[in-house]
């Protein structure tokens, strides 16, 4: 790893404004690249040698990769490179293709302007942050405060169990590709406050079918199809 991250460093541009910030962009990009395997190992003391920097901005650089899914800290060996598979990725966007339309199928009749008004708020936060780990956060509300009303305990907790293991995909997505669908948001928010299920449905559908269509794309532009 040692020798690869050199090369990398070597043939990178200007440094950043801060050391975090050029650890964490010449790691996400070796990441994203397949330069770094899934499942390396990135030990702090080897990374400050290399990048020839206190092992600070190396904790921190850690830290925001792990935000992003692109890191995993793991019990005894510290932080590795994460291992991401696009079969598990298409297995959640087909489990929630599955439960979240019946939600909202059966939420949307229950919607109060309260909610729409909670909803809308939601994504004029996800407008302002810039943190993947708390955009993932305010994405599962956003979605939730939709399902909410759907009237049975169990389907919602299911939903809602998906939703969270969405997360890391999510934050994935948004490393590898950068797009929340706020388009989508918006239009699906539209479509629940004029009571146009059919509309609301398949806008639902875009937004899955999208967003796993994007990864199919990242995923086959390169040689594996894990990381």
């Amino acid at each position: 790893m040692t020798e690869t991250l050199a090369a990398i460093i070597s043939s990178s541009g200007p440094r950043y404004r801060t050391a975090t910030e050029y650890v964490e962009a010449t790691l996400k990009r070796a990441i994203l690249d397949g330069t770094l395997a899934p499942g390396t190992p990135l030990r702090q003391e080897d990374l400050a040698a290399t990048f020839k920097v206190s092992r600070m901005p190396i904790r921190e650089a850690l830290r925001q990769l792990e935000a992003q899914a692109l890191v995993d800290f793991e019990p005894h060996r510290g932080a590795v490179v994460v291992q991401i598979t696009l079969q598990d990725a298409m297995d959640n966007y087909a489990i929630r293709g599955a439960l979240e339309p019946q939600a909202l199928r059966l939420s949307m009749p229950h919607l109060t302007d309260e909610d729409f008004s909670i909803a809308d708020e939601i994504l004029s936060e996800i407008d302002q942050e810039s943190d993947p780990g708390r955009m993932g956060e305010l994405n599962r509300r956003f979605h939730m405060t939709l399902y909410a009303q759907a009237g049975l305990p169990r389907l919602i907790a299911l939903t809602e169990q998906h939703l969270a293991t969405a997360d890391r995909y999510l934050r994935f997505h948004l490393a590898a590709v950068g797009d929340m669908g706020q388009d989508e948001h918006r239009a699906l928010l539209a479509a629940c406050r004029g009571h146009d299920e059919a509309k609301a449905l398949a806008v639902l559908a875009t937004h899955h079918g999208r967003a796993a269509a994007a990864l199919q794309a990242f995923f086959r532009g390169r040689s594996d199809t894990s990381l």
